[in-house]
């Protein structure tokens, strides 16, 4: 089973307004609530090209309660944790003018018996299981969230992934996650230099793989993806063509396809092809990509 953790999901207020003037009153023309979290985007883009997923995290209030509604109506199977107090997140995504403009909320307080519950369901886990760990963790949380739950289940033969940055993504590496989906800026951020060449990011990734990530995959948006295998094989595959309407969801679209292609075709390249097609896919389209604009871009 593939299971994706989104510690701090969100409903997404999505708001058009032709012209966005700070300090004034604006009007949209259009608005759209969605669910919300890289987990829960990598179990949508999965279930949409046909592979069943549970996606975990925390909820909480009545916000928490819509979350769930919207991730069911996308025929996700859920496993949440309640929280006993606070709200799930409510994030602002201003669109204008080609532009985007995003007011994330910080999230809800996660007692230590709320977390306990989570390492309930982590610990049951078993060989063979997927388990995808994405997006940013509430204040309440410390930065080896991620590394504490990869210890958890270091032993069960299961492939990680791991989508997320900075230290959160940096403590997780000794224990050796199958893949991290850093971005271009993300990961010149971690080595702390531009990256002008695909040597540099070739450079950046063994860097990273020395501390213990099995294959780096960055998303480079406009250019494509670098994938970076533990067996030292480097694939590049340029981004499809098409007018970019919402980057929303482009790198969750991506970890999805590269599992899909990964666990269908049995091979790295074809993980890169389909991660690119699903990124590319999404950013063609107002919201996360269906089956059938990812078929048609994949076949480009």
């Amino acid at each position: 089973m593939i299971y994706t953790l989104t510690v701090n999901p969100s409903l997404d207020y999505i708001s058009k307004i032709k012209d966005f003037n700070i300090g004034e009153i604006n009007r949209s023309y259009e608005e759209k609530i969605v669910a919300g979290g890289k987990g829960i985007n990598v179990s949508t883009i999965l279930n949409r090209l046909g592979m069943d997923t549970i996606a975990l995290g925390f909820l909480a209030g009545f916000i928490g309660k819509e979350i769930e509604r919207k991730v069911k109506e996308n025929q996700i199977e859920t496993d949440f944790i309640y929280l006993h107090q606070g709200n799930s997140r409510i994030n602002m995504k201003i669109k204008s003018n080609e532009i985007e403009t995003e007011i994330n909320a910080g999230g809800p307080l996660i007692s230590k018996k709320e977390i306990a519950l989570l390492f309930d369901k982590i610990k049951e886990m078993k060989a063979g299981d997927i388990l995808v760990l994405a997006g940013s963790i509430p204040r309440s949380l410390d930065t080896i969230f991620y590394a504490s739950i990869i210890k958890e289940i270091q032993d069960k033969d299961m492939l990680v992934v791991v989508d997320t940055t900075d230290d959160l993504l940096l403590k997780t590496l000794k224990f050796h996650p199958f893949l991290i989906k850093p971005n271009k800026t993300e990961i010149e951020e971690i080595v702390k230099k531009e990256l002008k060449s695909k040597e540099d990011m070739i450079e950046a990734a063994n860097y990273l793989q020395q501390l213990g990530a099995r294959n780096v995959l960055i998303s480079l948006g406009s250019n494509g993806a670098i994938l970076i295998t533990e067996s030292n094989q480097v694939y590049f595959e340029e981004a499809k063509q098409g007018m970019v309407i919402n980057s929303t969801g482009a790198g969750d679209s991506m970890v999805a396809g590269f599992l899909y292609g990964y666990l269908v075709e049995k091979t790295y390249e074809a993980g890169l092809k389909w991660g690119v097609a699903c990124g590319s896919a999404t950013t063609f389209s107002l919201d996360l990509a269906s089956k059938e604009k990812i078929l048609e871009i994949k076949s480009r």
